[in-house]
C-alpha cells in the first residue's frame, strides 16, 4: 500500500501511455504544431513539414530518452531512478502496444515528411538523421545501454 500517495502503482510512468486518450492526445498535439508552423507567413510547406518532424523528434527524444527518474515518490527504492522513461515503460517488457506506437508514429510522420518535401536531398537528409536519433534509441538491444557514457548518472 503506498501511503500519502494518489496512484496505485508503484511507478505510474509504467503505465502512462496506456492510459485512456494518450494515443489520441499525442497525435492531436503533433497535429497542433503543424498547425501552428503553417501560420507562420514565411515558411514555405517543405520547410514547416521538417520543422514539425524535427520538433517532434527532438521533444520525444529529450521526454523519452535523455530524462531519466520519475517525478513522482515511488516507494521502489531508487530502482527506476537510472532508467529513462522509455525504459520505464511497461515495466521494460519489449514490444507492447504502447511501444509500438511510439516506434511507428515517428516512421508515420517521417513518412508523410518526406512526401510533402518531394524527397527534397537537404531536407531528407536532415529527416533521416532526426528519425534515426529518436529511433535507435529504442531498439531492444539499446535497453539500459549508455553510449559513450552519455547520461549514465
Amino acid at each position: 500500500m503506498n501511503v500519502g500517495v494518489a496512484h496505485s502503482e508503484v511507478n505510474p510512468n509504467t503505465r502512462v501511455m496506456n492510459s485512456r486518450g494518450i494515443w489520441l492526445a499525442y497525435v492531436i498535439s503533433v497535429g497542433v504544431l503543424h498547425v501552428v508552423l503553417l501560420s507562420i507567413p514565411f515558411f514555405s510547406i517543405p520547410v514547416v513539414w521538417t520543422l514539425t518532424n524535427v520538433i517532434h523528434n527532438l521533444v520525444m527524444y529529450l521526454l523519452l530518452h535523455a530524462v531519466k527518474g520519475t517525478p513522482f515518490e515511488t516507494p521502489d527504492q531508487g530502482k527506476d531512478r537510472l532508467l529513462t522513461h522509455w525504459e520505464q515503460i511497461d515495466y521494460g517488457t519489449q514490444c507492447t502496444s504502447s511501444r509500438k506506437f511510439l516506434s511507428i508514429s515517428p516512421v508515420v510522420l517521417y513518412l508523410l515528411t518526406s512526401f510533402y518535401t518531394k524527397y527534397d536531398p537537404a531536407h531528407f537528409v536532415i529527416n533521416t538523421a532526426s528519425l534515426l536519433s529518436v529511433l535507435l534509441p529504442k531498439l531492444p538491444q539499446f535497453h539500459g545501454v549508455r553510449v559513450f557514457g552519455i547520461n549514465k548518472y
